[in-house]
């Protein structure tokens, strides 16, 4: 984990002063997990930016979004680099074939690095800044994001992972950096308790909160969709009508503005929580532009520069019903740079069948950077919680096809079809998840908690990869070996020993 880099360094420094004399006073400036830090409000706002950073790690790559989408049925990736080993299923706990090709920011690895560094940031937030002399709401509003952060981390953890470390304090030895792993009950368990906490800090409603920071609304969010993992669905019933009732947020009209960097303002509305991408120092950006786009740069409302390594499945691009505005995010054609029509049958060597997606587009990109922001949490995520919580519990009731309906209303399609049973219904749900948020990380959760990834994943093939063969253990990603190398306390989860 990223933490024992931090923890390594301390001990060097207080080893090399103690060494060097006994009445040695050097102030030191090479941790922040010394005791010179956490004094004031500056530095208090210096670790919680601190604490995001692992956020852009994971959404810069982003393997937060990648892991989901190269295993799921949604989209595929071009073999090279080592792309294809999610999509094939051949991965190992070493990811050998990312490490061989230095793409590890593209594999569950670095998930895991990432969240861990992200907690131990948190961690040490939430024990030195209560002490910190600053304003008190300010002070509030920092442990509150803290906790947030904490939250997600753990989340991200135990959805790629299953049972996972929990950790709640920060690690000044070596073997304070050690833990066992809990189960995903506990973990579930800590997530709850930690944003319960964020909601009783001075967090704000939007819009009153900084870009890329969480609302309250974003913590019930959240919540929300932590306890719908959790299969919790009274919770998740309960947190999603929280976010609705509030008023705080709103569908946009057009879904294309979501993710169009000239609206990313306006599509704050609905994009309650987002990994805000800058192409300008000292944002980051990400590299979903460069992937989606044609090769060769072919398309220049794409972007300056696109690879052409990630493409939709024609058979994802045909369940569109054909009124759907979102498949207006997708296209069989693209105009090339001397304003020509590029058919589908020449938009990649490598099939005949690619379809493109159309999420992540800046014609002023710098290079292969982009500002297009990664959702995170959105409104209409919220929706289809509450709908297939409501269906869980009730049936398909007025309520459950009332949230349904407001997210296929903005797509321009007619009301769902009434009578339907409570399985066909959340199947529904599920099926409408899937057109709403196709490139955005989240299919293969959905196909994991509820268990539809053995049956549909072997049927999401073209000739690109006519054969895919999922087993049960890759329900979740197996810990990275170098963690279970470091850390003697934990071992690999069962289907993967």
């Amino acid at each position: 984990m990223k933490m024992k880099k931090h923890i390594y360094t301390q001990l060097i420094v207080l080893t090399a002063a103690l060494l060097t004399s006994c009445e040695l006073n050097e102030t030191v400036y090479s941790s922040i997990f010394t005791e010179n830090f956490y004094k004031t409000g500056q530095d208090a706002e210096a670790a919680i930016t601190a604490a995001y950073d692992p956020i852009g790690d994971m959404y810069s790559g982003p393997a937060a979004v990648l892991i989901s989408d190269f295993s799921a049925d949604q989209t595929y990736p071009r073999a090279v680099v080592g792309r294809n080993t999610l999509t094939l299923f051949s991965y190992d706990a070493n990811y050998t074939t990312q490490k061989s090709f230095t793409r590890t920011f593209e594999s569950p690895q670095q998930v895991w690095s990432s969240c861990y560094d992200g907690i131990e940031k948190s961690n040490w937030i939430l024990e030195k800044v209560p002490a910190t002399n600053m304003d008190e709401n300010r002070k509030s509003q920092i442990l509150g994001e803290a906790y947030f952060l904490r939250a997600f981390y753990h989340w991200m953890l135990t959805k790629n992972f299953g049972d996972v470390i929990i950790k709640t304090k920060p690690s000044i030895t070596e073997e304070e950096a050690y833990a066992e792993k809990k189960t995903k009950a506990e973990v579930y368990a800590q997530i709850y308790a930690d944003l319960d906490q964020a909601l009783a800090t001075s967090l704000a409603s939007y819009p009153n909160v900084a870009k890329g920071r969480p609302s309250k609304e974003v913590v019930s969010a959240l919540y929300a969709k932590a306890a719908l993992y959790n299969e919790d669905w009274a919770t998740a019933l309960q947190k999603a009508n929280d976010v609705i009732a509030s008023g705080k947020y709103s569908l946009v009209d057009d879904p294309r503005d979501l993710y169009r960097p000239q609206t990313e303002d306006i599509a704050r509305i609905e994009n309650m929580w987002a990994f805000e991408a800058e192409t300008t120092v000292p944002g980051r950006s990400h590299q979903l532009l460069g992937l989606y786009g044609p090769p060769g740069s072919g398309a220049p409302a794409y972007g300056k520069t696109t690879f052409g390594s990630l493409f939709a499945y024609q058979s994802f691009y045909n369940s569109f019903d054909p009124d759907d505005e979102r498949r207006l995010l997708l296209d069989t054609t693209y105009i090339d740079k001397t304003g020509k029509t590029v058919p589908q049958k020449s938009l990649t060597p490598i099939t005949q069948k690619a379809v493109l997606v159309k999420k992540y587009q800046e014609e002023n990109s710098v290079g292969s950077n982009t500002s297009c922001n990664i959702s995170i949490l959105r409104l209409a995520d919220i929706y289809l919680i509450a709908a297939e919580a409501e269906a869980r519990l009730n049936g398909a009731t007025t309520a459950a096809y009332d949230f349904i309906q407001a997210v296929r209303d903005r797509a321009g399609l007619p009301e769902l079809a009434s009578g339907l049973s409570e399985t066909d219904f959340i199947d529904a749900v599920i099926q409408e998840r899937s057109w709403e948020f196709f490139g955005e990380g989240d299919r293969w959760y959905d196909l994991t908690r509820t268990d539809k990834f053995l049956t549909v994943i072997p049927a999401a093939v073209n000739d690109v990869y006519p054969a895919r063969t999922v087993q049960p253990k890759n329900k979740y990603f197996p810990i990275p070996q170098d963690e279970i190398n470091a850390n003697p306390l934990i071992d690999q989860n069962d289907p993967w020993k």
